[in-house]
């Protein structure tokens, strides 16, 4: 996560906890007057979309008082969806055996995009199986974005 969108997710993820959610992760898309705010929730009963308009009214409220991106954003609230994003340890280590899709914010093994089963976490690396049977360790700190690749 980018510096702007960890600072958003201290500050509102105890207002979502307080209203029984989940924060997954907030990604921070800076694009002049058309920068993107999208805060992920989940619920143990799902995601529906008042759920996404009463986080959305708490996150407002704290990032008013806050304010900890200076200019204009547009906020988008979701569920974290069937490609959910992964950006925690806790994330890839609940998600075991899944198929995820992991890019790089540098080239490890001359690439940056890798796709396998996630295996687990150990010393700060995310330990993923490549088709091939080769297992990589991709340091958590160096990734650039996760998800989940769904299974059709």
């Amino acid at each position: 996560m980018s510096q702007q969108a960890t600072r958003v997710a201290e500050l509102i993820e105890p207002s979502l906890m307080a209203l029984g959610y989940e924060l997954v992760g907030v990604e921070y898309l800076p694009q002049g007057k058309h920068s993107i705010l999208r805060v992920y929730i989940d619920h143990e009963d799902g995601i529906c979309v008042e759920d996404c308009e009463q986080a959305s009214r708490q996150i407002s409220g704290v990032l008013d008082v806050e304010d900890p991106i200076a200019g204009q954003f547009v906020l988008e609230v979701s569920s974290p969806g069937m490609d959910r994003p992964l950006f925690k340890a806790e994330h890839y280590a609940r998600f075991s055996g899944e198929l995820a899709e992991i890019r790089l914010r540098t080239p490890r093994q001359g690439q940056r995009k890798f796709t396998g089963r996630l295996a687990g976490v150990e010393n700060d690396c995310v330990l993923l199986e490549l088709e091939n049977g080769e297992q990589v360790d991709l340091p958590i700190n160096d990734i650039e974005r996760a998800r989940l690749k769904p299974a059709w």
